[in-house]
């Protein structure tokens, strides 16, 4: 019999492909296994997964709290853990919370129906670059209140920044991506010295001062880039899934002309194929986690992918079910380090669904998507599509 290892290889085709099979399996015969490749137990119960989320006494997500470093670029709301977050996080939530974020999903929506307008004559074309990364990054500058950059350009530093995100199982991946995390501090930091224009930012800015303390100028800073590349990677990807679950749902697309089923649908879409795979903590305290024992200094990651598909937190967890409420999904994590742009990737999917249904052409499959060869996030390369009179 293979090894647990062996039988989850994130990096496998048949994973990339469909990893719920093999999570089903292992969260039913071994919920928490130990994956040298990774180099960390694996979690894949719900109830398990939220357990090491929220406790964040006992499950670090900042190493420097179990002896390890950080490098400067790294720090930000993402690394800290409570209540040295506090601040940071309330900063950007209560941001968040000012900004008009119906008029960001109303301009997505406009940009949508053009870009499908242009795609409409053209035959087969890739969902991902024609509408997945425009979309992406026209939300998170309008929420931020910036100029988008170049699309392509911006789509390759984004690239080397989620792909150090698996530097564990392969260290090639994170020099590059240190690399790409300096040019994109150089853009932000052009934000802070020279946009005008209203947004996130524009209500951050203060803390980042230079009359205002070096911590919080570096935590703020960075997190912004953090929100701006998490933001945009984090919705390319859902949407990219979203399309392909869609096209292979028929009747789902049409059905969510109800506003209601919209509201609901577009988070069981993320629930169903999320674009976060899950996330590292590091365990402070020796603990037991389902019959296992975890020691201190051991890492810890909760797989969303197998815990969104846990049949004793979801009924039908293996179905697409688009008023299933309450939803209680782990898509967007959860806890202290539940992603601060949650709002803004719904208005966005959102978007998404309006703009597909109010266009008079059908979107439709055009061959087989390829998936990047991405551990920690599940998107895809590339997703051929047509949209037929």
């Amino acid at each position: 019999m293979p090894s647990v290892t062996d039988r989850y290889d994130p990096l496998a085709a048949e994973i990339l492909r469909d990893p719920y099979l093999v999570l089903a399996e292992l969260r039913d015969r071994q919920p928490v296994f130990w994956h040298t490749g990774m180099g960390s137990w694996a979690l894949t119960r719900y109830a398990d997964s939220v357990r090491v989320l929220r406790d964040h006494a006992s499950f670090a997500r900042d190493p420097r709290r179990t002896g390890g470093t950080v490098p400067e670029p790294s720090l930000s709301v993402q690394t800290l853990d409570p209540p040295q977050q506090s601040h940071v996080r309330s900063l950007f939530m209560t941001a968040l919370r000012a900004q008009d974020l119906t008029g960001v999903e109303s301009r997505a929506r406009r940009l949508l129906r053009e870009r499908l307008d242009q795609l409409a004559g053209v035959g087969t074309f890739d969902v991902m670059a024609e509408i997945a990364v425009p979309l992406s990054v026209a939300v998170v500058a309008d929420l931020l209140g910036v100029e988008p950059p170049p699309y392509e350009e911006f789509a390759a530093v984004s690239d080397a920044i989620m792909r150090s995100m698996d530097g564990g199982l392969n260290p090639a991946l994170v020099e590059p991506g240190r690399i790409a995390r300096q040019q994109l501090s150089d853009l932000v930091d052009s934000w802070f010295t020279a946009s005008a224009r209203p947004g996130l930012l524009a209500q951050v800015r203060k803390a980042a001062a230079p009359d205002s303390d070096a911590p919080s100028r570096l935590y703020v800073k960075n997190t912004a880039r953090v929100m701006f590349q998490g933001g945009y990677s984090t919705m390319a990807a859902a949407v990219g899934n979203a399309v392909h679950t869609l096209l292979a749902h028929p009747g789902a697309l049409e059905q969510m002309r109800d506003p209601a089923l919209l509201a609901t649908g577009v988070d069981e879409l993320v629930r169903f194929d999320g674009p976060v795979q899950g996330t590292t903590r590091t365990a402070v305290y020796p603990c037991r986690i389902g019959g296992v024992d975890i020691k201190a200094g051991q890492k810890v990651v909760p797989l969303f992918a197998a815990a969104n598909r846990d049949p004793d937190a979801f009924v039908r967890a293996n179905e697409l079910v688009l008023d299933r409420s309450p939803n209680p999904h782990l898509g967007y994590g959860w806890g202290p380090h539940a992603c601060i742009g949650t709002t803004v990737a719904q208005a966005g999917l959102r978007a998404l669904v309006a703009a597909l249904n109010d266009h008079p052409a059908r979107l439709a499959a055009a061959g087989d998507g390829v998936r990047r060869r991405t551990a920690t996030m599940r998107v895809f390369d590339t997703l051929p599509a047509l949209l037929l009179p």
